[in-house]
């Protein structure tokens, strides 16, 4: 197994890293091979240029801004995302990487004289983690529509494997947790790595 983590917040002693380090545990004890992206960290620039724009169809010239992310999204075959969700969606930060590394003739494949529609360009990926944390409850989440939820599992999940396993964990209300609402959390999002990470 080969897993991505890609995680995206500004705080380096936030519940977030908790995740993270969670994920990662849980991940390197089942023998995975791991990289983290640590997109702060980093310093990823999650704003797309003009230039990179004008590039944007060329599959030539589009991932030479992003080659290392390019290069670990082609190595994968599990794909976990942990972030905090911001006005019910993803931050701009993560949300830049998405529009910056998540390329025609990779992620996706346009439309050609054969085929009418988008094709899928990341099948080889067979698991897709995410973790989030919302200061709104689940109930006023799920009436805004959860777009960052349905972003990562529905927009990017349907670029995956079609026989993909999906897992997704959130602790809502963050901004009234309790140590012992936290503690209770990572042990779902252990539970959910579990079965993320069971024999297909």
């Amino acid at each position: 197994m080969r897993a991505l983590v890609v995680y995206c917040h500004p705080d380096p002693g936030s519940f977030n890293a908790a995740i993270r380090d969670l994920v990662c545990e849980r991940l390197r004890a089942s023998g995975a091979e791991l990289r983290l992206r640590d997109l702060y960290a980093d310093d990823f620039r999650p704003v797309m240029s003009r230039e990179e724009w004008l590039n944007y169809l060329d599959p030539k010239r589009n991932t030479l801004p992003v080659a290392a992310e390019v290069e670990a999204l082609r190595w994968c075959d599990t794909l976990i995302f942990v972030y905090p969700t911001w006005w019910y969606g993803l931050p701009a930060m993560l949300k830049g990487w998405l529009d910056k590394v998540m390329l025609p003739d990779l992620a996706f494949l346009m439309p050609d004289a054969e085929n009418r529609l988008i094709r899928p360009g990341l099948q080889h990926i067979s698991r897709l983690g995410v973790f989030t944390t919302c200061g709104a409850s689940f109930w006023l989440t799920s009436l805004i529509g959860a777009p960052g939820k349905r972003t990562l599992l529905r927009g990017v999940g349907y670029l995956c494997a079609p026989d993909r396993r999906s897992v997704f964990a959130a602790h809502y209300l963050m901004d009234s947790s309790t140590p012992d609402s936290r503690a209770r959390h990572l042990e779902h999002v252990a539970r959910k790595m579990d079965k993320l990470l069971a024999p297909m």
